[in-house]
């Protein structure tokens, strides 16, 4: 019936090593915490700056780059007393980046694969990425599906940091189904033959269907990815 799979990446297809999380709040904890917080408050901080910026993004369709959370971070933990220009901001994001390939985000279910390789074993369909990126970049992810081999299922990756715009920002969603008619360019693919697949009911479905194409909510409702064979 589709002739297109779009599929986010976060909570859809993989999810985050715990370990990144623990280690990540660790280094800050030492490094930038002049003011004494607990680790505690340093884990707060982070997730508070994750959620701020998710529900900003989701309601401007902007994006907030990587480098500037770990800057609300360090702020946040230190009563916004922290002064910023101190920080090397590209050299934090590699050490993140570095970080973050020791401990390798993981696949989100154990049927993931098997349900990219039915999809692809179609033959009449492509599938690709569209995701709204936080403290991890778009070429950092690029780098993960390949180690995750996940890279090769997917025509097109769009993430939100190198496009400047988040879902459910219609134009991003546009975006998307231009990419899909230029690598089906021997098919008329309408938008309702194309389906997006992510688990966040505003960002991936109200922002899909807004776009006239299909959705479908998974993980986030207990659906399994595993539904997807027989929509």
């Amino acid at each position: 019936m589709y002739h297109h799979y779009s599929f986010d990446l976060w909570l859809t297809l993989i999810k985050s090593n715990p370990y990144f999380k623990v280690e990540r709040t660790k280094i800050f904890h030492r490094d930038f915490n002049p003011s004494g917080k607990s680790i505690d408050d340093v884990a707060r901080a982070f997730r508070q700056v994750d959620l701020m910026c998710n529900a900003v993004n989701e309601r401007t369709g902007k994006n907030i780059d990587a480098d500037e959370m770990y800057l609300m971070v360090i702020s946040i933990i230190n009563d916004n007393q922290y002064p910023l220009t101190d920080v090397d901001a590209d050299k934090l994001y590699r050490d993140m980046e570095k970080l973050l390939f020791y401990y390798l985000p993981v696949i989100y279910s154990p049927v993931t694969i098997e349900v990219l390789h039915a999809l692809k074993q179609k033959g009449d369909c492509t599938l690709s990425i569209l995701s709204n990126t936080g403290f991890i970049k778009g070429q950092t992810l690029r780098k993960v599906m390949v180690n995750l081999g996940l890279h090769d299922f997917f025509s097109f990756q769009l993430y939100s940091d190198e496009e400047g715009m988040s879902k459910p920002n219609q134009t991003l969603f546009n975006l998307m189904i231009q990419n899909v008619k230029d690598c089906n360019k021997t098919k008329q693919i309408k938008p309702e033959n194309i389906i997006h697949i992510g688990d966040n009911p505003k960002a991936d479905i109200e922002g899909a269907n807004a776009a006239g194409l299909k959705s479908h909510l998974i993980n986030s409702n207990n659906t399994s990815i595993l539904s997807l064979l027989s929509l």
